[in-house]
């Protein structure tokens, strides 16, 4: 019998270069990736909340310090006995440089004699761990010696006190005069209808604003609730009889109607009308009713 022709095989050995080098990628990989799982860095967004602590201050210590230091400079007689109680006062308040500064501040011929009348604190100031400026304004009764005429006078200072650890006070800075704010300007936008509302709703509105009022200085929650959604309104503790609605103004937005109103009462305890403004938010279901 005749042999067929014998097959050659190729054998490619696991230690060939190329096989060792693929398991060593493959291993690597492996040891790569258990490694990064045990030590990942966790990529999620950190949001960094940085809580500034606020340290509230308690005025009302150095308002009242700052009260007796100012009942006593701002008060003064023409005899020498009342001039010098004065000075040994104010050695309690203020530092020894403004003790000697203010030594000749009545002057030596004195004309008037003065008493307080009113304080006003207007601010109060830290302007670092120990030291705070004090706006105030004083009013004054002002006699003057020859002919016994009296005057008020009203005057804005500012001075600085110093606080020491143990709350400790002391006047740094000498009464110094200011101003305090003044009226502004300032005029808000008056509030128009828009023609949003027609005429039939606008008196359906009215109507119901008009019936509210008159029950609302006596209504209770309950009787409330029939015109009010949550609480809305609060009912109002007083003497009051409605009588009129001044200058409504009324707007619509999606089934919404949003209400600008001045409502004009009559307190009955002190017999003058008092005016109230309203803005309100009214829906119709059933009936209308204010929601915000």
């Amino acid at each position: 019998m005749k042999k067929g022709k014998k097959i050659k095989t190729v054998r490619v050995g696991v230690h060939r270069k190329t096989v060792i080098l693929l398991w060593a990628l493959l291993i690597t990989s492996v040891v790569f990736g258990i490694y990064k799982n045990f030590t990942a860095i966790d990529q999620h967004t950190i949001h960094e909340k940085e809580v500034i602590e606020q340290r509230v201050i308690d005025t009302n210590k150095i308002e009242s310090f700052i009260s007796d230091f100012v009942r006593v400079y701002y008060s003064w007689d023409q005899t020498g006995e009342g001039l010098e109680e004065r000075s040994e006062n104010l050695k309690l308040y203020l530092t020894d440089e403004l003790q000697t500064l203010n030594q000749n501040m009545l002057g030596e011929h004195l004309a008037t004699s003065s008493s307080l009348k009113r304080l006003q604190f207007w601010d109060v100031e830290r302007v670092d761990d120990n030291t705070y400026t004090v706006l105030y304004s004083v009013m004054q009764t002002i006699q003057t010696t020859q002919d016994k005429e009296k005057e008020e006078v009203t005057a804005v200072y500012s001075l600085s006190v110093h606080v020491d650890d143990q709350e400790n006070m002391v006047i740094i800075k000498n009464p110094t005069v200011s101003n305090i704010p003044e009226k502004s300007d300032y005029e808000p936008k008056a509030v128009e209808n828009d023609g949003t509302v027609d005429a039939a709703m606008t008196e359906e509105v009215t109507e119901f604003l008009e019936t509210f009022f008159s029950l609302y200085p006596t209504a209770t929650e309950k009787e409330l609730a029939y015109y009010v959604k949550d609480d809305a309104l609060q009912p109002i503790i007083g003497e009051y009889v409605f009588a009129e609605l001044v200058n409504p103004v009324y707007s619509l937005k999606h089934d919404i109607v949003s209400v600008s109103v001045s409502v004009k009462f009559i307190d009955q305890k002190t017999r003058v009308t008092q005016i109230s403004q309203f803005e309100l938010k009214l829906k119709k279901g059933d009936n209308w009713l204010i929601i915000e």
